[in-house]
C-alpha cells in the first residue's frame, strides 16, 4: 500500500492554499462591480452618512469641509447635530470668522476634541478668505495646504463637494477593502493608493459612502453579520475570527 509522507502532504496543502489565495484575489478584482451593485441594492435600507447626506442636499463645499472636520472621531448623529448648529450661525467663511472660539465650541459640543476643532474651523476660514478668495479649493493638493486637513478630508471634499475624482479612505473603507481580499494594505493611506491603481474610476465617487454605510450596518469591525451579507460569496473574510 502506498503511503504519502507528511512532508508531501504539507507541500500539497501549501500549494492548494496559495492557489486558493490567488484565485480569490482574481475573483475579487473581476467582480468588484458586482459587489458594488449588490451593496447599492441594500443601501436604500441604510442611513446615509452625514457628509454624504449634505452632498445629496447640495449644501456645497464649505459645509462639507466643516462637517468632515467635525466628524473626525465623532459619532455620526453627534456630527449631524453639531454641523447644523454651527452652520445655522455661520454658513460661509466670512460669517465664521465673525464668531468667537467660545461661540463655535458651544455650537459643536460634544464632538470629539471640540476645542481643537473650533480653532481649526476658525483657522481654515481665515485661510480660505486670505488665500483662496473665500472659495474652498477643488484639488487635493491645495486642500492639503490647509492646517487640519488630511487626505481623508481632502478626498471627501473633492468627491462630494465638487463631484470630482476623489477617493476617500477611512477606517471602514480600509477594513472592508482588505477583508474582501480586494487589497492587502496596512493603513488607510496605503489603501487609498492601492485603490487608485485598481478600482475602476466609475466607482470612486460612491465607494466611500457605500463602504461606510455597509461597515456600520453589516460589516462591523468585530463579529460582522456575515449571515446576512449580500456579498459573502465574493469575500475572502480576511482576519474574521468570529461572525454572526
Amino acid at each position: 500500500m502506498w503511503r504519502i509522507s507528511p512532508h508531501c502532504i504539507l507541500i500539497c496543502w501549501q500549494m492548494k492554499k496559495a492557489t486558493n489565495r490567488i484565485n480569490s484575489v482574481i475573483w475579487n478584482d473581476r467582480d468588484i462591480g458586482k459587489v458594488i451593485r449588490l451593496l447599492e441594492k441594500d443601501f436604500i435600507t441604510w442611513d446615509l452618512p452625514i457628509v454624504s447626506s449634505m452632498a445629496e442636499e447640495h449644501r456645497g463645499p464649505f459645509p462639507i469641509l466643516i462637517s468632515t472636520i467635525l466628524s473626525l472621531r465623532t459619532k455620526d448623529e453627534v456630527t449631524a447635530k453639531a454641523t447644523e448648529q454651527l452652520l445655522a450661525l455661520a454658513a460661509t467663511p466670512e460669517d465664521m470668522v465673525k464668531l468667537s472660539e467660545e461661540e463655535i465650541i458651544k455650537a459643536i459640543y460634544p464632538v470629539g476634541f471640540y476645542r481643537n476643532k473650533a480653532k481649526t474651523v476658525l483657522h481654515i476660514s481665515r485661510e480660505l478668505i486670505g488665500r483662496f478668495a473665500s472659495r474652498v479649493p477643488d484639488t487635493i493638493e491645495q486642500l492639503l495646504t490647509l492646517k487640519g486637513v488630511g487626505r481623508k478630508t481632502a478626498n471627501l471634499v473633492v468627491a462630494l463637494g465638487y463631484n470630482k475624482e476623489g477617493l476617500c479612505v477611512d477606517t471602514h473603507v480600509h477594513r472592508i477593502s482588505n477583508r474582501l481580499g480586494y487589497v492587502k494594505t496596512k493603513n488607510p493611506e496605503e489603501t487609498e493608493y492601492a485603490l487608485r491603481k485598481k478600482l475602476p474610476l466609475e466607482y470612486w465617487l460612491r465607494y466611500n459612502t457605500l463602504m461606510v454605510a455597509f461597515g456600520r450596518h453589516v460589516c462591523r469591525p468585530v463579529s460582522p453579520f456575515c449571515s446576512r451579507c449580500a456579498v459573502i460569496q465574493y469575500c475572502d473574510r480576511v482576519n474574521v475570527a468570529r461572525s454572526r
